[in-house]
């Protein structure tokens, strides 16, 4: 295989590393939505002080419609950890 291949390969897997990321609390994640994307995606939310699954679950719609790419990336990233609190 070429290095422009394994490049290429790598970098759309996510990047340089193929160590496994560490899961993200919910809680930070969801304090990041309003942080990042509060006065963009989320202007109609209120933040609460210590969200749940379906607090996080919430503004997941708002991130993918009114947000940009970063946005929806970010609502993954909190349905995953939902996903993973459920278990």
């Amino acid at each position: 295989m070429s290095d422009a291949y394994l490049r290429t390969t790598l970098w759309y897997r996510g990047g340089m590393s193929m160590e496994a990321e560490k899961p993200e609390d919910l809680a930070a994640l969801y304090r990041r939505a309003f942080a990042d994307f509060g006065a963009s995606a989320l202007w109609s939310s209120r933040p609460v002080p210590d969200p749940t699954p379906a607090d996080a679950l919430a503004i997941t719609r708002s991130l993918r419609v009114e947000g940009d790419m970063r946005a929806r990336r970010l609502a993954e990233r909190i349905e995953q950890a939902c996903r993973r609190a459920a278990r």
